[in-house]
């Protein structure tokens, strides 16, 4: 659940903000179990890139963004 919503956010600012800003999305140190691993997971562009081509959970990531209720 943890990588789901720092993707979101990183999705959120890479939509918003422009092509010029550097976004670093990572969990605070010692406020999830497997931080580490999640920190790695949205530190990587290919990972972030991969999970974006699949069209299930950029369906979900995109549910996440919306403003309506589901």
């Amino acid at each position: 659940m943890a990588t789901l919503i720092g993707l979101s956010i990183k999705v959120k600012l890479l939509r918003s903000l422009p092509d010029r800003f550097k976004i670093d999305v990572h969990i605070t140190p010692g406020t999830h179990a497997s931080e580490d691993a999640v920190n790695k997971q949205l530190a990587d562009k290919e990972r972030v890139a991969a999970a974006l081509e699949n069209s299930q959970l950029l369906e979900v990531v995109n549910q996440c963004l919306s403003t309506r209720p589901v």
